[in-house]
């Protein structure tokens, strides 16, 4: 490390408006302040990072700019008590890859406050596998089930070939709940079906009639698309059900009246996983790094190098890409 003065980052940059990537070698001058410095192992593709490698203002204000809002590796350099070299650690959400230059690259550089020890029984890889996706689903299950029980009846999830659905999907599936999978890809039916999930297609779902309040169907859901699909969910949920909501693809608009509300009394939860207090952070990871570990947690996921980074970002914009996929930097 102490002969190392650069190291290689997947840089976005704009130029004469158009934003462009590329694999550079970067001084680690570029890096923020922060306490500690870490050597990335794996990273992961979400849904912002493809907004910011696509020069998404909204999620990156400036460039050039490195996305990548998750990281896995090991402290290297450390002016944190509670962390010293050789840690192995978990960076999810705050800032990073959105205006601090984030896990698509060999190192960062982060506050002590942003960090989870990486569980005993989970690896890096796998740690990755879940991500802030992970830490969403298991955010959005641990609401849902302080009140919606295996017994209560099916529950929904949005998304379901998504990060955060096909994650919700494999715990609720662990914890013993009956699921319902609504997705638009035809494709993955049978995978869905395979794992013992019920199948909705979202054209049906969003065809649902125009009406305050629908036949109660479930117990609870987890939305992570918004939009239609989320007042269709409200409306189908019985009564004292709960509903999570973490995305807005679909649409970032309601149409509902109260009535789901007041007549039925539903709760629905918003999920931020970016600001999430560390003691919650550290229970959510520690669950699924133990009852929430699901089997075969690798078969949801694609790994790649720094040369399939860009394809698979765009492809991630058009909505091509199923389950997890995991960038290996070491």
């Amino acid at each position: 490390m102490q002969d190392k003065k650069t190291f290689k980052a997947f840089r976005v940059e704009e130029e004469n408006e158009k934003f462009i990537s590329a694999i550079k070698e970067m001084p680690f001058e570029i890096l923020e302040e922060g306490e500690l410095l870490i050597k990335v192992h794996y990273s992961s593709l979400n849904y912002k990072d493809a907004l910011s490698a696509s020069g998404n203002k909204g999620v990156t204000r400036n460039y050039p700019h490195t996305p990548g809002i998750d990281a896995v590796g090991t402290v290297v350099l450390s002016k944190s008590e509670k962390f010293k070299i050789d840690d192995a650690i978990i960076v999810t959400s705050y800032d990073l890859g959105m205006n601090t230059n984030g896990g698509f690259a060999e190192y960062v550089k982060v506050p002590t406050n942003w960090v989870v020890k990486l569980p005993e029984n989970l690896s890096m890889k796998e740690a990755m596998i879940f991500g802030t996706a992970g830490l969403t689903a298991g955010m959005s299950v641990l609401k849902l089930i302080e009140t919606v029980k295996p017994e209560n009846g099916n529950v929904v999830v949005s998304g379901a070939t998504g990060g955060v659905g096909s994650l919700s999907v494999l715990i609720l599936n662990k914890l013993g709940y009956k699921v319902t999978a609504i997705t638009g890809k035809e494709t993955e039916k049978e995978y869905l079906e395979g794992i013992g999930v019920e199948v909705i297609s979202r054209k049906d779902f969003e065809d649902m009639q125009k009406r305050p309040l629908l036949k109660p169907l479930f117990s609870g859901g987890i939305d992570t698309v918004g939009g239609v699909i989320l007042e269709n969910i409200i409306k189908t949920v019985k009564p004292l059900g709960v509903v999570t909501c973490c995305g807005n693809v679909a649409s970032p608009k309601l149409d509902l009246t109260v009535f789901p509300f007041i007549l039925r009394g539903i709760s629905l939860i918003g999920i931020d996983s970016q600001n999430y207090p560390m003691n919650c952070r550290e229970q959510v990871w520690n669950k699924l790094a133990e009852a929430w570990k699901v089997e075969n947690l690798e078969d949801n996921c694609t790994t790649i190098t720094f040369n399939e980074l860009s394809e698979k970002l765009n492809l991630m914009l058009k909505g091509k890409l199923k389950g997890r996929t995991v960038l290996k930097l070491v």
